[in-house]
Formats: structure tokens, C-alpha cells, sequence
């Protein structure tokens, strides 16, 4: 089983909020790896629940950490680096 580590910023003006949550929930559910997301003060979420990944408050410019495990790992964690570095497909 693989296990999978990156460091992303956040990049779009209004940072992790509800519409950016449930794309990237959406996303990681659309794989079989467990991914979690750990923010800058140490609060972690997995990326399957909206109101975990609204309760890390990450913010433009905030660092987190991206954990993936399962077999497609390192695919899963591809997708949601993409995701949070195209600042969730918003236009600012």
C-alpha cells in the first residue's frame, strides 16, 4: 500500500471555504487512497468531509500538508495538488 506526502499553498483569494471544500471533497472521493489534509497548526481532516476541511480555517497563503494511502495513492494525491494549485478552478 502506498503511502504519499506533499506540501501545498493555498493559493485562491478566499482560501479553503465551503465551494472550494466540496470540490476537493468530491475529488477525493472519486478515489479509493485515504487522504488527509493538515494545516499549518496541526489540525487534520480527511478530504472526504466538508465541515473537517472547513474546520482547518486555511487561508490564502497557508501551507498544508497533504497525506494520501491506498492504492492509488500517488494518483490521488496528483489530483487534489492540481486542484488546490489551480486555486479550485475559481477566477478571482
Amino acid at each position: 500500500m502506498a503511502h504519499e506526502h506533499r506540501t501545498v499553498f493555498i493559493q485562491n483569494k478566499l482560501g479553503l471555504h465551503a465551494r472550494a471544500a466540496v470540490k476537493l471533497v468530491e475529488l477525493a472521493q472519486s478515489f479509493q487512497a485515504v487522504i488527509t489534509i493538515k494545516g499549518e497548526d496541526e489540525k487534520q481532516a480527511t478530504a472526504d468531509s466538508v465541515m473537517g476541511l472547513l474546520m482547518l480555517e486555511s487561508a490564502q497563503g497557508h501551507r498544508i500538508s497533504i497525506c494520501a494511502d491506498g492504492d492509488d495513492a500517488s494518483t490521488a494525491l496528483d489530483a487534489v495538488c492540481q486542484l488546490i494549485e489551480s486555486k479550485f478552478d475559481e477566477s478571482e
